[in-house]
């Protein structure tokens, strides 16, 4: 029988590296471990972002399909739970604050682990910057003097501060933005509902707007936006980043991501399907470059449109907080494995001491994002982020697969049903959306493979010579589970 280290892993799956002297063989407890099951949830959706989703990608699944494309999103939530189960397991199996990479590692190899770090930590500076530099787009509806991409670098210097704070207020900070976008779906939701003009069956009938009226579009063009509609979903699986400073973590984080998942899917899908329903012509509606905000004026006025724009905005402030504290908190578990120089794990992976959130490391995502935002142009960034997530979806899926065999460590609190079904769907789901970017926009998927090799080749250089010291990746934090439960 093979030799197991701590995490009940063959040692010749993960390369042999002693542990260093002194250590303990498990993370400290460092970060505070004060976040119920429902603050988790609210920092998880604020990253999801649900009314951004509606009014920024949901439109082009409108466009594209029409009415259909309430029923893209029904499909593509199905598929998410493929996605969340698979999540779900392997937070509670590895409840690792630096989520992602941290599966790679222990279950498909060190190398690719890095390499799937820096594709996530990449991906993530730059989502940041390319959200904030939306908001001046809907905060100009109210007042075009707040219409540049100034007020993008503004957004994340002041979010980045806001993110330092203890992750508890941060839960309650984003929890009341989160409120504010709600309820700007509750709004578009009522609109539609409350105004009929056409029945249930407008969500099977796919058209897109020509010259000449609405032409019929077949099952292809469904299916083709099936990876958009994925996407809009995108977020809920951030709540293993806040696992170490949730209270009884190994027990609930993964009724948080599914919980996460569900919610995020009725409300983008809802309002949607209320769009459909509700909007006084479809040609009007398939024909406008901005269908929502056509809606908008149409049911409620243009004095509506200024307000539910106003609230999207705060919608990707709330968002820009929500990634900020996940990708600093990627940054701090980075550098709790040793993966940089002596020095500059010492201050990434300092805790603030009173706040004991990763301080350093939020300042360094909060600087690379501003100078992002500031010197890469946004379609360049937008090119450089199209590819990532299906590539670190394609990454969970094989690290699933790789669950449930003889000696490795078991979920500590969720089990997906019909496992290995779930992840080898979500591969084959995944290969077929990287197939189709690389035929529509290589470069998308050429950046996102990239990024992984230059990880791979910092790896090998730097962290594989020193294995002993470096990478040693202990267990999960030991957490006390007496006077948690709540």
């Amino acid at each position: 029988m093979a030799e197991l280290n701590p995490q009940g892993t063959p040692l010749e799956n993960l390369v042999d590296e002693p542990a260093p002297a002194g250590a303990t063989g498990r993370y400290q407890q460092e970060l505070a471990r004060s976040l119920t099951m429902r603050e988790n949830i609210l920092i998880t959706l604020s990253s999801v972002t649900p009314a951004s989703s509606v009014f920024i990608i949901v439109p082009a699944i409108l466009l594209g399909v029409g009415g259909a494309s309430v029923l893209t999103l029904v499909l593509a939530a199905i598929a998410a739970v493929f996605v969340g189960v698979c999540y779900a397991e392997l937070s509670a199996t590895y409840p690792v604050t630096g989520g992602e990479y941290t599966w790679a590692a222990r279950l498909l190899g060190r190398p690719l682990g890095f390499a799937t770090f820096l594709l996530t930590l990449v991906s993530g500076i730059l989502i940041i910057s390319v959200i904030a530099l939306g908001t001046g787009d809907y905060l100009g509806a109210a007042w075009s003097g707040l219409s540049g991409s100034w007020v993008g670098v503004g957004v994340i210097v002041v979010t980045t501060v806001v993110s330092i704070l203890d992750i508890r207020t941060n839960a309650w900070v984003t929890g009341i933005f989160l409120a504010t976008e709600l309820l700007a779906l509750v709004v578009l939701t009522l609109l539609g509902f409350l105004h009929p003009q056409r029945g249930l069956d407008s969500f099977f009938s796919a058209q897109v707007a020509g010259p000449d009226g609405l032409h019929g579009v077949g099952v292809a063009a469904v299916v083709a936006l099936l990876p958009v509609a994925l996407f809009a979903f995108n977020g809920y699986g951030a709540a293993v980043y806040y696992v170490e400073e949730t209270k009884d973590a190994n027990r609930t984080i993964g009724r948080v991501i599914l919980m996460s998942l569900v919610v995020t899917a009725v409300v983008e899908i809802v309002p949607l399907a209320a769009v459909v329903i509700g909007a006084p012509s479809m040609s009007a509606l398939l024909g406008s470059d901005a269908p929502m905000n056509y809606f908008l004026v149409a049911r409620g006025g243009q004095a509506l449109n200024v307000v539910i724009s106003v609230g999207i905005a705060l919608a990707i402030v709330n968002a820009v907080i929500a990634i900020i504290i996940q990708i600093a908190r990627l940054v701090y578990a980075s550098a709790r494995d040793r993966s940089w120089p002596g020095p500059v794990d010492d201050v990434l992976g300092k805790v603030h001491p009173r706040y004991r959130s990763p301080a350093n490391a939020t300042l360094l995502v909060g600087g690379l994002s501003v100078l992002a935002a500031v010197f890469i142009p946004l379609s360049w960034l937008i090119t450089a982020t199209g590819a990532s997530v299906a590539v670190v979806y394609l990454v969970v899926g094989a690290c699933a697969l790789r669950l449930r065999r003889p000696g490795v460590a078991s979920s500590r609190g969720y089990r997906m049903p019909l496992w290995p079904l779930p992840p080898l769907l979500l591969i084959a789901g995944m290969l077929y959306v990287c197939v189709q970017v690389a035929k529509d926009t290589p470069s998308q998927l050429a950046i996102s493979l990239g990024t992984m090799a230059l990880g791979l080749v910092y790896y090998l250089g730097y962290i594989h010579p020193r294995r002993g010291e470096r990478w040693t990746l202990p267990d999960p934090v030991e957490e006390e589970i007496e006077g948690s439960r709540h």
